[in-house]
This record gives structure tokens, sequence and C-alpha cells, in this order.
């Protein structure tokens, strides 16, 4: 049922009544009703008859109609469209049957609409449409309710309907009161029918066939089912109301009881809450924190004892409150200060690095004479696999610190350094005093691995967050976001790694004391995997208990010929290789010899992958060997030249940086001021073509080193002279005919050596360097030390 409100059916504007008419309707005449009526088509109801109906028409087309219906007989067809959406109905939009009305009474409204009154008198059905203009015209025909003997059954359906219409009305608390009464005093059985059937809350298609229906028992039994589904439907409502109801007062309920708990509880001594404020309270006197700390700590607490724990806002403080309880302020550990032990244990952890372990005696040496001192920021360059991160470890176990990793690595918000403000959603501290919170020491060893890795884009410059961190002037009072304090960290042993020192934000590398390591020698790389590769693969392989030798020249040879690295990364990979084809043998029963052949090493690894008999064939005039420095440690490159017919151009390929392609010019010029000390034809220059190229060419390269070489290979190729087959060099020039020191010796002396290099060329000034490589590691190099340009190619130079 609905609430005898009904839309405007003609325009859907303001609600209006429906108003029930209890008077026998089947009593009126038939021929008081033309053939012909006008049409009103109604876009969202049905009109019964017997039911007075109010309407507000707005169509030009209804209003016309409305009006000379209203002047005549006032009668009018009332017919339901089936789309209620359909502005301007047409013929194929309108109902069959409707019902014929009569005109009570029409209202001019004050915005210009008309409403009328009308009174549903007699069925009828379209016969046909007479005319569409200015409005719908039909030939009609009266229908008439067929209403069969009475009987018992019939009554029942009446009886029914009106006790499920009271049933809905007392279920639905917004119909009125008087639609029970109403109910009550309807005695005419069809008008009954037709009352609820126009008040029914049912779609617009099943009012229709409900019109449709003939027979008057047969309506009042369809009219019934649609009752029993709209009682449901009030019952099922009414349920979620009560439900929803029953909800909130289980809410009030459980909080009186929820405040009654809490009374009982502090009788009984306090609650869980309570119990952990107390519990923070009692490790709190047991720090020794700043009285910045304790205060802060005490608002805290005293903010948390106000807060009820549903409340968002208690975890945020609970959580600030348990970080400053788990750091540990002004709590170290005691450094060792043996330095003989701390010797030792680098020693065994670690084979060679005599620097770096140099240093760290030093640290030692001055902490034991003064008892304190701020750390140093160490930082170590040098290529991959030389064992950086892992130094960190052995220095923590040699004076007895904590060891924590931090890898900044592709980091790119600065929040990750400083923390975030703790009022964020899901903010947690910087992971500085995230790890300080895990190590539960303020002095540990703090590895800041790949410093030169970190991001720097629109969301953040971690780097320059790392600036206080790393300053030994300013890390004493290092602020956190989150932690809303400032903490000293002026005791960590920050050590950061490092592949590239160029990457590092210059501000940042201003604070860091470098310390270069370069990569290993041969004999260094066979050392490290006698004392520590081969064990730990024998262990990681199951194969601690097989006795199988390595000798030396075996590791030697898998050094030269199968690896080119200046760590030990690839050695430790193939040593993995060889251990798991021996674990095979193993699980298989095989017999196992007791050492390690070359020949066993070729059927594991395959055939050698690097030749060193390259770099010591004889090549054409015009090419030269350089030695170049990479990130990954030394490397060798070849320098071609070659002349042709031309206009003297000079053209450059092999994807080479601008300060090589300078070099290379720089080296032409010198040529040319300088070729008849060289015996070299003026006019060559001007009629030849030079062409310098650098093999692998998909490989970037830059930088000055290759001066010397480019002097060397143009030297060649406009000479005619060889070049030294076994000879590699290194320097830069400059206009004057000087030769000047460049970087990167050791690598390169080292890449050198492991390709079968038997002479070196350099500045004079690069003597020093060799001077702090191990004797051992460049027995049988030769090396040449220039100071200008005529040396290098008296010396690389050879006679025709």
């Amino acid at each position: 049922m609905n609430r005898f409100y009904l839309a405007n059916p003609e325009e859907e504007m303001e609600f209006m009544p429906i108003i029930p008419l209890n008077e026998d309707v089947d009593g009126q005449e038939d021929d008081k009703i033309p053939d012909e009526l006008s049409i009103l088509p109604l876009r969202n109801t049905v009109l019964f008859p017997g039911v007075v109906l109010p309407i507000t028409v707005g169509r030009d087309k209804s209003i016309k109609a409305v009006n000379d219906a209203y002047r005549t007989d006032k009668l009018i067809g009332v017919v339901a469209q089936k789309d209620s959406t359909v502005e301007d109905p047409i013929i194929a939009d309108l109902a069959s049957v409707g019902t014929v009305a009569r005109i009570v009474k029409l209202i001019k409204m004050p915005d210009g609409g008309t409403t009328i009154i009308i009174q549903g008198r007699k069925r009828f059905k379209i016969d046909a449409i007479t005319t569409e203009d200015p409005y719908f015209k039909a030939n009609i025909t009266i229908l008439n309710d067929e209403v069969g003997e009475d009987d018992a059954e019939f009554d029942a359906y009446i009886s029914s309907i009106k006790d499920l219409a009271g049933q809905i009305i007392q279920l639905s608390p917004n119909l009125p009161s008087e639609a029970s009464v109403i109910l009550k005093n309807i005695e005419n059985a069809a008008f009954l029918v037709h009352f609820v059937s126009s008040n029914l809350n049912s779609e617009l298609k099943d009012k229709q066939e409900l019109l449709e229906i003939n027979n008057l028992r047969t309506r009042a039994e369809t009219l019934l089912k649609l009752l029993q589904v709209e009682l449901q439907l009030a019952e099922l409502k009414n349920k979620i109301t009560n439900k929803t109801k029953a909800d909130l007062d289980k809410q009030q309920r459980e909080y009186f009881l929820q405040q009654q708990l809490k009374s009982i509880k502090e009788e009984l001594g306090g609650d869980t809450n309570d119990r952990e404020i107390r519990e923070m309270q009692r490790k709190a006197e047991q720090k020794k924190w700043t009285e910045a700390a304790a205060d802060l700590f005490r608002k805290g607490v005293e903010k948390l004892e106000r807060m009820h724990p549903s409340t968002p806002d208690y975890s945020v403080v609970y959580n600030h409150l348990d970080l400053m309880l788990d750091l540990p302020w002004q709590e170290y550990t005691l450094d060792s200060y043996d330095l003989k032990k701390a010797q030792k244990v680098l020693d065994n952890d670690h084979y060679g690095m005599d620097k770096i372990k140099e240093r760290i005696l030093e640290y030692l040496a001055v902490l034991k004479l003064k008892g304190d001192m701020k750390s140093p920021i160490l930082c170590f360059v040098g290529p991959p696999g030389i064992g950086k991160t892992s130094l960190g470890r052995s220095i923590a176990n040699a004076i007895g610190r904590k060891y924590v990793r931090l890898s900044l690595g592709g980091l790119h918000d600065e929040s990750e350094i400083r923390g975030h403000r703790k009022t964020y959603i899901g903010a947690m501290p910087g992971r500085i005093l995230q790890s300080i919170r895990k190590t539960r020491s303020s002095n540990p060893v703090m590895i800041l691995d790949e410093i030169d890795k970190i991001g720097n884009d629109f969301r953040g410059d971690p780097s320059s967050a790392l600036l206080e961190v790393l300053d030994p002037e300013q890390n004493s009072t290092f602020y956190d976001n989150y932690l809303e304090l400032e903490y000293d960290l002026s005791k960590v042993l920050f050590i950061a790694t490092a592949n590239n020192i160029a990457a590092i934000n210059p501000a940042l590398r201003d604070r860091l004391e470098i310390i270069d390591l370069s990569g290993y020698s041969i004999e260094e790389k066979v050392e490290i995997a006698k004392r520590h590769l081969v064990p730990k693969q024998r262990e990681m392989h199951g194969l601690k208990d097989v006795k199988i030798k390595f000798p030396g020249q075996v590791l030697t040879k898998m050094v030269q010929e199968y690896t080119r690295e200046s760590g030990v990364r690839e050695l430790d990979r193939l040593l993995a290789s060889v251990m798991r084809s021996l674990a095979k043998n193993v699980a298989l029963d095989e017999k196992l010899p007791d050492t390690l052949t070359e020949e066993m090493l070729a059927k594991i690894l395959g055939k050698s992958r690097y030749s060193n008999e390259l770099y010591k064939v004889g090549n054409p005039p015009g090419v030269a060997v350089g030695l170049a420095w990479t990130y990954v440690g030394g490397d060798i490159l070849f320098i071609e030249t070659s002349l042709s017919e031309g206009k003297g151009e000079l053209k450059l390929t092999g994807n080479l940086g601008n300060v090589m392609k300078e070099s290379a010019s720089t080296a032409l010029s010198y040529l040319q001021a300088n070729a008849s000390d060289y015996k070299i034809d003026p006019k060559v220059f001007a009629h030849k073509n030079v062409h310098v190229h650098v093999p692998e060419g998909a490989v970037p390269k830059d930088g000055p080193s290759a001066g010397v070489t480019m002097l060397t290979a143009l030297s060649s190729a406009y000479t005619g002279r060889k070049v030294k087959p076994y000879l590699a060099m290194t320097g830069e020039i400059t206009l004057r005919g000087q030769v000047l020191p460049v970087g990167g010796i050791k690598e390169k002396i080292l890449a050198a050596k492991r390709a079968g290099i038997k002479e070196i060329l350099l500045c004079w000034q690069n003597e020093k360097d060799i001077k702090d490589i191990n004797p051992d590691y460049i027995k049988g190099l030769k090396f040449h030390f220039v100071k200008e340009m005529t040396q290098v190619l008296d010396i690389a130079l050879l006679k025709k």
C-alpha cells in the first residue's frame, strides 16, 4: 500500500491525495457515456472506477483536451502510458483499456498549470483512435464487470483483502490512521477492490492488469496475491528497522557495561592499558636520557592517560613513547682496545687491505689513549666484489661493537633518513634511528652501503638529508621528524661504501674520509681463494669432509683464464660451479682424485674465456694498447688509427666522451706542430684523412688517460713504425709536449698484469703510486716513467 498520496501521474510534480468515493459505481447509466471520447494519457498511475483522483495537467495536448471536455459533458477517457518516461506519447504508447472519468472540478493554478479532480466511472476499451490532433479521440466500448453469484469464497476474498490491507497499514508507520477507518466503512465489494488496487504499492503494469480483468472475482484473487507480496515487504522493512534499533540499543548497553567494567577494574587495580602505562613509566625511570627526552616522555604519558584506547590518536602516542623507550639513550658497548687482537681479527677475515687495517688500528689507538673521540666517517671506494661491505662486519668484530647494515641503493625518499612526522598515517622513524633501535646500542658500526647509488628525483634528495648524519660536527644533535627530539649519533662508527666517488653529492663527499680500495692482483686472488673462498664453498656444498686439494697453479689458471674482474665475486661463482660438479660425483659414489687438475677444471668450466696472447702479438702500425679505469676496476683497451686519401679530416669512433675526443685532437695538433722532429712530411696532414677508433663501440669511454696512447697510435700511423707488442701506457698530454699524471694507477697496473703485459709507460709523477703496490704483485713488470711526449714515442715506437 502507498501513503494514499500519489505523485502526479500526468506531470510529475507535487503530491496530491487519492480521494475515495464510497458509492455504487455500477449503478450508473451506460447511455450517458458517448461512443467517442477525448483521451487523457496518465504517466504513472491507473484510474479505477469509483476513485476520485486529483491530477495536475501540464502538457499542451492534455490541457486542451481537459478544457474542451469540461466545457461539454465533463467526461474524458483516462488511460495509462506503457512507458512513463515518454514525453509526447503516440498511439502505441497507450494502454488499450482505461477508465471513463468525470471531471468534478477544474482549478487554474497560480503558476499557469491546471489541476483537475476526476472521478472514475466505467472501464472501457479503445476500439480505434479517430484523431490525434489537437489531442487523442477514440471510439470506445464500455466494459462491464462480470459478477458471479454470491458465494462464500468471494466473500472470503473480500474479507482477506480488508485484513491484509489493515495489517499493511499497521506495519507502515508513515500511513495515516484514517486509512483503517476508510477500509472499515467501505461496504461495496467492487469499490473496495478498486480502492485498494488504486492505493496498491505495486508496479504500473500490475495495476493495469487488474484493470483489464473483467471478472470481479478473478480481479479480487489477483489483488489478494499482490497484497500478500506487499505485506511480506512491509514485514521485512519492519524487521530491518527493529534490528537496526536493536543494534543501537546493544551499543548503548555495551557502553554502560564498559563503564561498569572500567569501574570494577579500577577497584581491582586497573585495566590492561593502565598496567601498560605503569610499565612504561617503570622503564622510563631506568633510562639514561636527557632532560628534554624525559620531559617529552612525561607529557606523552599524561596525554595517553587522558585518552580512551579506542581513539585513533592513542596508538600514535603509544608508538611514539614505545620508540623512546626502545632507543638506547647513552647506552654503549665497551670497545676492545687490544690492538694486537684487532689486527689478528682483521687479518683472519680479509687478506690484504693493509691501508684500511692501518686506519682502523690508528682509530683504536687514539680511542685507547684519549678514552673518547668523535667517530670518523669512513668511505671505502672501490670496484664491486673486493669485500667493502664484509669488511665492516670484521671491523665491528675487531673492536667489539654491534654491527648493522643500511642499504641506500635506489633510496629516493628523504623521509627514509629523517623519518615522517608522527601525525601522518603509517608514519615511522627514519632508518638511521630504526637501525639504532634494532642494535640497542648508541655506538654500533653502521655500514651505509652503496652511498653513490642514492636516488635523486622529484620525490626527494636523501643525500642532502645525510649531510647532518655524516657530519662529525653536527651528528651529535641529529633531529628525527618522528622522534621530535635530538639524538646523539657522534659515537656511531659510520662506514660508507661506494663504487664511483664521482657519483656522490659533492657536499656529502666533503664530509667523508675517502679510503681507496683497488682491485686484487692475481697472487692476492689466489691467496683469498685458498684462505676464504674454497673453505666457504666446501661447507656450502656439503664437501667439508671430502679431501681434495686445490693447488695454486689450478687457482691461478682459473683467475687468469676464466675471470676479468678486480674483485673475487666471479671467482667465487666459478668455485661454486666446481664444487657442484664434485658434489654430484660424490653423490653418485664416483671416485675423486686427491688433487684438482687443470684437465678437470677445463672439463667442468669449459674452454678458457680469456687469453693474454691478444696483447702480446705484434700489431700493424697505428695500433697502441692503453690502460683505462672503470668503476669495476682497471681494463685494457686498443686504440686503432688508419690513414686514407682526403683533406686532412679527423674522424673519431668508439663511443668516446668529450675529454677523450679532445685528447685525440690535442695529439694530432702536437704532431702537426712538431712534424719535422718526428720526420713526418707536413703535407701528409693536408692530404690524408685520419680515423681513430676504440673497439667495443657499445661501451662509453671518456677521460684524459688515453692521451699518450692516442699520440702513440697517431705517430705510428704517420711514421709507419710499429708499437712494441707487449707495451701498455696511460697518461694525459698537453700541447706543450708534457705528460701529466692520471689516477687509478693500481687498478690499471693490476689489469695490465692480468692481461700479460710486460712493460708499462707512465708519467714520472705516478712513480709514487707504484710504491704503494706490493712489489711481489708487480714482479716481472718493467716501468718507464716519462716527463715529455718525445720520450713516449722514443720508448713506444720500434725502429723501421
